[in-house]
């Protein structure tokens, strides 16, 4: 997926994974994914997918700030 946020590109298919989360399995309705990537100019994202009953029922690439990244690997922990 590829995403344009305030002026900078985003995209799964050119950043580096860092930490993926997955829960459910494929085709649960309540199953999701998240996934903290890193760009080669050093920002992070997250890109979020589910099922429809899912807390991410639509496909999305949110930033974050590299200050809060830490923090996100330690609530993320599985």
């Amino acid at each position: 997926m590829k995403k344009t946020i305030r002026g900078i590109d985003y995209d799964t298919e050119t950043a580096q994974v860092i930490s993926k989360n997955v829960h459910g399995f494929y085709g649960d309705p309540a199953g999701y994914e998240e996934t903290l990537y890193a760009t080669e100019d050093g920002r992070y994202f997250v890109y979020t997918n589910g099922g429809e009953a899912s807390p991410y029922p639509v496909e999305k690439i949110s930033c974050i700030a590299k200050a809060k990244v830490d923090a996100w690997l330690e609530s993320h922990k599985g």
